[in-house]
């Protein structure tokens, strides 16, 4: 069946929301409204997930709040270990080695930090944990019955999370690095044991102005990952 001229709308808008979509790394101060960010959770409350287990719960912080996490985080980092609950990948490997350095050398050249500047690169990782001056922050947990497919509907969750926010004109940062001291955010959150944290959102208005928002990353093609079988 040939699309609907609405249907085709709609793609089209899905699909310029997907391409628009980026990581944004620097946030102006100015707080989102209470009524955006519930219009953002509610759409990405629709979801779909496994049996309909919806097993996402979500923290969000938002001005002193936001601002305490950031500091207290920040000195957790200078003497703990990172320890996240879900192990993070063991290696990066081959073509995906490629795309995570072609990435990283796009972040660091914006903001003109050149191979071999570590202290300069330490600096920038560090920019992870002061949540790029967002104003607010989502932190994102599964129930651990659930294993890899609640942490699966937390992924699916945080891609309408994202599209929504892009087209609210918000940025957001999706962020494995906060995931990494778990053991902290149980404790600072009072997060029981039984909910796994899988990623944090840092979120807001993005500073456009600010070199490091001006690269995206590639795509690769569906040549590269896409198998037909047809007989």
């Amino acid at each position: 069946m040939t699309p609907t001229e609405h249907e085709t709308d709609d793609f089209a808008a899905l699909l310029r929301l997907a391409e628009q979509r980026w990581t944004c790394r620097q946030f102006r101060p100015d707080e989102v409204e209470r009524a955006t960010i519930e219009q953002l959770l509610r759409l990405a409350n629709r979801t779909p997930s496994w049996c309909n287990t919806q097993p996402w719960e979500v923290v969000v912080t938002s001005g002193g709040g936001t601002e305490r996490f950031r500091k207290e985080l920040l000195a957790h980092i200078q003497t703990n270990g990172t320890a996240p609950d879900f192990e993070f990948p063991a290696q990066y490997a081959g073509v995906y080695r490629e795309r995570r350095r072609a990435c990283g050398f796009q972040l660091y050249d914006s903001v003109g930090i050149a191979k071999g500047e570590h202290e300069a690169t330490m600096r920038q990782m560090v920019r992870n944990f002061e949540f790029f001056d967002a104003p607010h922050v989502a932190i994102v947990t599964t129930e651990a019955d659930l294993g890899v497919y609640g942490a699966l509907d937390c992924g699916l969750w945080l891609q309408s999370f994202l599209l929504g926010a892009q087209a609210l004109g918000l940025g957001a940062a999706p962020q494995a690095a906060l995931a990494s001291y778990a053991p902290f955010l149980h404790d600072y959150f009072d997060l029981p044991a039984h909910r796994k944290v899988v990623f944090g959102v840092s979120f807001g208005y993005p500073d456009h102005a600010h070199p490091i928002n001006t690269f995206r990353t590639a795509r690769a093609s569906l040549d590269d990952q896409l198998t037909w079988h047809t007989t």
